[in-house]
């Protein structure tokens, strides 16, 4: 089966678009890589993302709007590829609340999937989150059971680090990919990953860039540990498993808060960027000490495994542990979201549940997503 899987991140830096063969049952499943696309976002559409993002209000005229602007921006982006017998959108998260007191979480992605597939004229699977929300469960993060079936090692003990905008880490302990997983699979959102950092770049850049290039401007300075410590404190981090965060913590007002401690200590601005980094580093590896071991190896996949600066510091604090990406063992690690989701819309096309009730905390296994079907109408021209 075709799957063109969709994602766009926290960092809202694009919609990457991955056109997938997807073949086998349950966990037993592979895929061969077909196409890719990457797709930037209108400017003044992103800005209104990052601004809803962020706090700005607006009116339901104005998200519903959004909605179909995000909509229209991802079924381009399918377009782009030849096409395929389902789309699966992750869509655009604009809000991420985990549960708390035994309140249901709440997680917001706008692009509706009835739009794509009016506008693709293919079935379209959204709203991944919604089912294992409901059951009780964090919503994120999801790619931990395709994390198990695409990369589990029958004798290493793996972790898999996603840094996108928000870090999610998979710890995959050996398995040879027959029958279920293993029980102790687990994974959760290990904090910041580029969001921090993109934020101070765009801040001192005045907007003219949106990240720091290899690390580049990082490493022109000197982390602070005293920062860095200080921000440890936060209790997102003590909190135990499962657990997910999103820009409503670690967003602009966070950011603006620990500029403000580095500028009474007189950081430059490359020194904050390279406090940042290592802070970020420091998260990844503190949630690695809650794991049952340390891993054997760490694949990194996502934006930030583009960053030298970031996976120097996560080496160094890791000095025995080899750090590679998701492209050593054969997957993409620009396109393994996108990947993983059409995946997950695979599963969900053929009755599979998607989520991993030890990575989220969801009461159930759950049929994750709503499936989209053609509309009757007279089809619309492929944008």
């Amino acid at each position: 089966m075709k799957v063109i899987g969709l994602m766009s991140g926290t960092s809202v830096d694009g919609i990457d678009a991955a056109l997938v063969e997807v073949t086998g049952t349950g966990y037993d499943v592979h895929f061969e890589l077909l196409a890719t696309h990457t797709a930037e976002y209108p400017m003044e559409l992103r800005e209104r993302i990052l601004a809803v993002c962020g706090g700005t209000p607006l009116t339901m005229a104005n998200i519903a709007d959004m909605d179909d602007g995000i909509a229209i921006a991802f079924a381009r982006a399918a377009n782009q590829l030849e096409a395929a017998d389902l789309i699966a959108s992750h869509g655009q998260t604009i809000f991420h609340r985990p549960p708390v007191a035994g309140q249901l979480g709440y997680s917001w992605q706008l692009g509706r999937g009835a739009l794509i597939a009016k506008l693709t004229q293919t079935p379209t699977v959204s709203n991944f989150r919604d089912a294992d929300i409901a059951a009780n469960g964090q919503g994120a993060p999801l790619v931990p059971p395709v994390d198990a079936s695409l990369l589990s090692h029958p004798q290493r003990h793996r972790c898999v680090q996603n840094i996108g905008g928000i870090g999610n880490l998979t710890y995959l302990p050996p398995w040879d990919r027959t029958g279920t997983p293993p029980p102790d699979i687990v994974g959760w959102d290990t904090g910041p990953g580029n969001a921090l950092i993109d934020w101070a770049v765009c801040l001192f850049s005045l907007g003219e860039l949106t990240y720091d290039h290899n690390g580049d401007w990082a490493a022109q300075g000197t982390p602070c540990q005293a920062l860095i410590d200080r921000w440890l404190t936060q209790p997102f981090f003590k909190q135990p498993p499962p657990k997910s965060t999103g820009r409503e913590l670690f967003g602009a007002d966070y950011g603006q808060r620990c500029w403000q401690e580095a500028q009474a200590l007189d950081l430059s601005q490359a020194d904050f960027l390279a406090t940042l980094t290592a802070f970020t580093a420091e998260t990844i590896v503190d949630s690695y000490r809650q794991l049952p071991r340390l891993p054997d190896e760490v694949l990194l996949c996502g934006g930030g495994s583009c960053n030298r600066y970031l996976r120097s510091q996560l080496q160094t604090k890791l000095p025995n542990t080899p750090i590679v990406t998701t492209d050593d063992v054969g997957l993409d690690s620009s396109f393994k979201e996108a990947i993983a989701f059409a995946i997950l819309g695979y599963w969900r096309w053929h009755q599979h549940p998607g989520n991993l009730m030890a990575v989220t905390g969801a009461s159930q296994p759950c049929l994750l997503g709503h499936i989209h079907s053609v509309s009757d109408a007279t089809a619309i021209k492929r944008l």
